[in-house]
């Protein structure tokens, strides 16, 4: 086999590979990212069954989920909106993430990526079970 060939076959497979890897890297950052920011609904609504009215927990769980996204270092984004909402005995907090500043999203122009903005819920009872 010459060396010519050899460079020639990897003129054709070289850039597919380089973009599987892409996506690879890509979608794998997508569910590190997707994963991170539900873990960050579920701390912040058990952080809010703390707050004695609905004021109280929201700003509870603002904060819960600031402090949580400062401490990712993977995560350069913006927490867009942090949400809670009473039905009963049940509290929902949610938690959307614009995620365009992270790195993951630099193949946006090639890959076919997810959206960005990751939105998350988890949901608790007040008072116990």
């Amino acid at each position: 086999m010459e060396v010519g060939s050899v460079a020639a076959e990897f003129a054709f497979i070289g850039p597919l590979l380089i973009l599987v890897l892409s996506g690879i890297f890509t979608y794998g950052g997508y569910f590190l990212t997707a994963h991170t920011v539900q873990q960050i609904a579920n701390d912040a609504a058990r952080a809010a069954i703390a707050g004695l009215d609905d004021d109280e927990r929201q700003q509870i769980a603002s904060t819960s989920a600031a402090q949580d996204i400062a401490t990712q270092t993977f995560m350069r984004g913006d927490l867009k909106a942090v949400t809670v909402t009473r039905a009963g005995d049940m509290v929902t907090v949610g938690v959307s993430y614009d995620a365009r500043e992270d790195v993951y999203w630099a193949f946006a122009a090639l890959l076919p990526v997810p959206s960005p903005l990751i939105a998350r819920s988890a949901t608790i009872r007040v008072g116990g079970y």
